[in-house]
C-alpha cells in the first residue's frame, strides 16, 4: 500500500503525543489523515537536506483538539469531507 500525504498546519495530541496532522491519499485514492509524530532516517542517510524541506514547507502549527480534527473530516451527518 501506498499513501501520498501533505502537512497541514494542525498540531494534536495523540496517545499523550504531539502530532502533526498531515492529509493524504492512497494509491486507490481513499482519502484519509496521519497523525505523524516522527520522521527518522537510515543511519547512513543526512538529514540536512530533509530538515531544510521541513522547515521551508512546514507552518507553524497550531494545537487543536484530536476529537476537532476528526470532526472536521467527518460531519455528523457521516459523509466524509474533502481531507485533501
Amino acid at each position: 500500500m501506498k499513501v501520498t500525504i501533505e502537512s497541514t498546519d494542525q498540531i494534536t495530541r495523540l496517545d499523550g503525543v504531539e502530532c502533526r496532522v498531515w492529509s493524504g491519499v492512497t494509491e486507490r485514492g481513499v482519502k484519509c489523515l496521519v497523525f505523524l509524530h516522527r520522521i527518522a532516517l537510515h543511519d547512513s542517510q543526512d538529514s540536512a537536506q530533509l530538515d531544510q524541506e521541513l522547515r521551508e514547507t512546514l507552518a507553524p502549527g497550531q494545537l487543536v483538539a484530536f476529537n476537532s480534527v476528526l470532526l472536521a473530516a467527518m460531519p455528523m451527518d457521516g459523509a466524509p469531507r474533502g481531507l485533501a
